[in-house]
């Protein structure tokens, strides 16, 4: 029988391939006239206003975080695994030394 996790990757990825997927994708109008930031120079005076901007301090902060959060992951994964390895090889250089019997 196949795995449940197997099935559900290959229904997403039948999915996200069909030929017919993009082409449902809503695309927006185009602008009626391109805006003053598209032309050339832009005056001060005539920028956005600070609360029609994206908060790009905070997203960089959230990304280094998520970052830094899978990096820690990554280390404490490797840690754990590397500790089964040396008790494994613990126990087998004690098998080793007792002439290859349990205690």
């Amino acid at each position: 029988m196949i795995p449940k996790t197997t099935v559900a990757c290959v229904a997403l990825l039948l999915v996200l391939l069909w030929p017919g997927g993009p082409a449902l994708a809503q695309q927006q109008p185009p602008p009626a006239q391109p805006s003053a930031a598209q032309e050339g120079f832009v005056p001060v005076d005539q920028l956005p206003k600070p609360q029609d901007t994206m908060p790009a301090a905070r997203l960089v902060a959230i990304a280094y975080a998520f970052v830094w959060v899978m990096l820690f992951g990554y280390v404490v994964s490797i840690w754990r695994r590397l500790s089964s390895v040396e008790r494994e090889l613990e126990s087998v250089s004690r098998r080793i030394g007792s002439g290859g019997r349990t205690p």
